[in-house]
């Protein structure tokens, strides 16, 4: 590491609030790795709701509105991440990382140095890989890609052979698989019919290229300024994000007024009538909030349909690795809407946040 720098740029998160909260630095000092670890320079990063989520201490149970960008003041510092416990500042953000590998510490030996890769962002034990309470995430158990160098353990790097740009790899890791995951909870197969609320952010968009990667038809849903882009991603039909009659609107799209999963990060006001239009023997997953975490639920509709309810959080090992062959054989592809400089990062979350864009955002290092 000799011929490395001492001090990078990096965006630091320094506490839970508003975007305020995140000061840009040019002398935050380079990571080294550990025995397991390769030292990795960040090329692009993309941006997902846990690092808005994480920012505002929204994961907090005494939050119940929707994901807005902004501390809601009933939040708890004590509770304020994904995993229920309180996040540790200084902390650099930023999960979705691609670049490339420039040191290695003594035991993770030197086979990736030089070479491009992506970081499954879920932290393990390696002990006992499968342990659910012994997982985190990268940018909020430990720092992440929001710099020009991040470390990762050597088990969750994976080298990517693609004609694809840094920016637009970066948009898969957090999206991509949480999808991947969500279908995977919910057994999806061909056949299903599945509704995809939120189809034109990150994960949704996601949802409905694995999910046509698998054989089943998909039904978007997203506003109507989005409507042509989402439809380009490819869904079988798009609907309205909050029809008066979600039952006609999907009647109308396709000739049946029920589906057999929802796959869901939306949530809010809208919820009862995503479980409305599951046939019986449905299947729902779930991977976000952002409309509003409490929802009403009638459980005569779950239990006399036979419906079954899967959260979809921690993904379990080997499933990036099937991602990025995904991604080689061009099964899948990168829906880009925008890069930003990183020293931008605030701007970044700011189109973030309007939620105009349909697709991923990414901060890059150049």
């Amino acid at each position: 590491m000799t011929d490395l720098p001492v001090a990078m740029r990096a965006v630091v998160l320094i506490g839970h609030g508003g975007l305020d909260r995140l000061a840009f630095r040019e002398d935050w000092p380079v990571p080294e790795p550990g025995p397991n670890e390769v030292l990795i320079k960040v090329h692009a990063c993309g941006l997902n709701n846990t690092d808005v989520n994480t920012r505002t201490a929204w994961y907090s149970k005494d939050v119940s509105e929707g994901t807005t960008g902004s501390a809601p003041a009933e939040a708890s510092d004590d509770d304020s991440s994904w995993g229920g416990a309180a996040i540790r500042f200084p902390r650099v953000q930023g999960a979705d990382v691609c670049g490339t590998v420039v040191a290695a510490g003594s035991a993770a030996g030197a086979g990736l140095v030089g070479r491009r890769v992506l970081a499954d962002p879920w932290l393990r034990d390696w002990d006992q890989p499968l342990d659910l309470d012994k997982c985190g995430y990268f940018g909020s158990e430990c720092d992440g890609g929001f710099a020009d160098y991040t470390k990762a353990d050597i088990r969750n790097v994976h080298p990517v052979e693609s004609g694809l740009s840094d920016a637009e790899l970066a948009t898969f890791a957090t999206s991509s698989i949480t999808a991947e995951n969500m279908l995977n909870r919910a057994r999806v197969d061909v056949g299903d019919v599945l509704l995809i609320p939120g189809a034109s952010g990150g994960v949704g968009s996601a949802l409905i290229q694995l999910a046509k990667r698998r054989g089943a038809k998909t039904i978007a849903m997203c506003g109507a300024s989005k409507a042509e882009a989402v439809s380009a991603i490819g869904p079988d039909a798009v609907v309205p994000r909050a029809p008066r009659d979600l039952k006609a609107a999907i009647r109308d799209a396709v000739g049946r007024d029920t589906v057999t999963v929802v796959a869901d990060v939306v949530g809010g006001e809208m919820w009862p009538h995503f479980i409305d239009v599951l046939a019986r023997g449905g299947r729902y997953t779930c991977s976000g909030a952002i409309a509003g975490p409490i929802v009403e639920l009638d459980l005569r509709t779950f239990y006399l349909r036979d419906l079954t309810f899967t959260g979809a959080t921690i993904v379990p090992p080997g499933v990036f690795a099937d991602l990025v062959t995904y991604i080689e054989r061009g099964e899948i592809r990168p829906l880009l809407a925008a890069t930003y400089p990183l020293a931008d990062l605030v701007k970044a979350q700011e189109a973030f946040l309007a939620k105009r864009h349909v697709g991923n955002i990414v901060v890059t290092m150049a």
